[in-house]
């Protein structure tokens, strides 16, 4: 069953371009793991479309792994955590949605 993964991190204000450097240095590696199928950062654009809600300090983060097993084997992986040492000064706040297709 493959599982799909939404992040919301939100950064200390002025500190989105160095949690980015971050997060995309550690990327590869994550690519690299089995089970990954997606994953990378987005950022809010205005689309002018009147439901958005824009934050121009949260980062959103997509993943897509074949199963909960690789999502878990991914979190517990040594640059996942060399990764949270290095931001944990500049998340303010983060959020999980792990979901399946209904």
């Amino acid at each position: 069953m493959m599982i799909n993964v939404i992040a919301s991190i939100r950064v200390r204000a002025g500190s989105l371009p160095d949690f980015l450097e971050i997060f995309k240095a550690n990327m590869p590696r994550v690519r690299e793991e089995k089970g990954c199928i997606e994953y990378f950062p987005a950022v809010d654009i205005d689309a002018e479309l009147p439901p958005q809600v824009l934050d121009g300090n949260v980062v959103t983060v997509i993943e897509k792994w074949e199963s909960l097993e690789a999502l878990r084997n991914h979190l517990e992986t040594p640059h996942m955590s060399a990764y949270r040492e290095k931001v944990k000064d500049l998340v303010a706040e983060l959020s999980l949605k792990v979901l399946k297709e209904a």
